[in-house]
């Protein structure tokens, strides 16, 4: 899996969701303006000793990123005001999971350019803002290995396991 995290501005998540990375041999995408520097202490303190293992491209922008898929690379972009549930979406092996900035979110345009790609964690209505973004990864990238059948540590995710 890829995990591709769009402009992210807290340096404590990425080290989190590059921990998750190592933890399921997913590469992560930086993309676009980072709110920290890869150097930052918060940034290897959250990814522990694991920082160095992680898998990482980073990109200047979005086209540059766009410039790196294959023709038919299957897209998966999270958004807070997406309509489906990511229950709802069949991941593909070698998906992009795609995550907006902490803060902003996906920029409407992305909203609109890859509606039919757009999905949401589901929350409980009036309960929380949002999930935070370490944690949304998580959620959505197990389902998304789940779904392939991915083999971790010898075992593999099924739906019926």
């Amino acid at each position: 899996m890829h995990i591709v995290l769009y402009e992210p501005d807290i340096p404590g998540n990425t080290g989190n969701v590059g921990r998750s990375c190592v933890a399921t041999g997913s590469t992560l995408h930086l993309v676009g303006k980072l709110g920290f520097s890869l150097d930052d202490t918060h940034v290897k303190r959250s990814g522990l000793d694991y920082w160095e293992k992680v898998m990482l491209v980073t990109h200047s922008n979005w086209e540059a990123f766009l410039k790196t898929l294959t023709p038919k690379a299957p897209l998966y972009f999270f958004s807070k005001k997406a309509k489906r549930d990511y229950w709802s979406a069949t991941f593909a092996p070698e998906s992009y999971l795609i995550f907006g900035c902490e803060t902003s979110g996906l920029p409407s345009s992305f909203q609109t350019l890859y509606e039919n790609q757009l999905y949401r964690i589901p929350m409980v209505p009036d309960s929380v803002r949002s999930l935070n973004l370490s944690t949304s990864v998580g959620v959505v990238l197990y389902e998304a290995l789940r779904q392939t059948g991915a083999v971790l540590n010898g075992n593999v995710a099924s739906k019926t396991a």
